[in-house]
């Protein structure tokens, strides 16, 4: 005898995520813009984009068990790919602006694929919750292809008419292990 199971009740989307369709569409296009800044190599004009008080981390990910899942990724003051504030990028974006960056000595070629944009409004006015998946893709010298796949978590501040910036980003790489020789691109 085939046992049927129950009606599942269709889930409602969230109420958070029902936000005004023009503010979201102004949030997905910049960070299409801010890829398209990173993918250019204009660091400088990426970097105008940062608020002053920007938190730009990528935490380690570790293999954990499934009732240790909430241990995953490293915290806030541990042990994390990038750790960075606005003083610090300027830094990185200096580097790489010299063309004398051993890492990037001949530069990276990059393609930033950002999908699967949520919007919610957060804590603080004039401040949104954003939430995508990306993909970037880099090709260097003749072999050197690395794909990095994740999430980014990111506060998108919001100045005035058009004009954006991204107060805190947090890159969650889907990998736990790192093969690329380095990590000198910007997510």
């Amino acid at each position: 005898m085939d046992v049927l199971a129950p009606e599942a009740t269709p889930l409602a989307l969230p109420e958070s995520l029902l936000i005004d369709s023009p503010v979201r569409a102004e949030i997905e296009q910049f960070l299409y813009f801010e890829a398209r800044l990173l993918d250019d190599r204009r660091y400088s004009e990426w970097l105008s984009l940062c608020a002053d008080d920007i938190f730009y981390w990528m935490p380690m990910r570790r293999n954990r068990l499934t009732r240790d899942r909430s241990r995953e990724l490293t915290e806030v003051g541990e042990l994390a790919h990038f750790d960075e504030n606005k003083t610090s990028l300027q830094w990185r974006v200096d580097q790489l602006n010299t063309n004398l960056h051993w890492s990037e000595a001949p530069p990276s070629r990059t393609r930033h694929l950002v999908s699967n944009v949520q919007v919610t409004p957060a804590a603080t006015a004039d401040e949104y919750d954003v939430n995508s998946n990306f993909i970037c893709y880099r090709n260097r010298l003749e072999h050197d292809v690395d794909i990095w796949a994740g999430e980014r978590q990111d506060v998108v501040r919001h100045l005035a008419e058009r004009q954006w910036q991204l107060a805190k980003r947090t890159i969650i790489l889907d990998q736990n292990v790192i093969l690329s020789a380095n990590l000198s691109v910007l997510f």
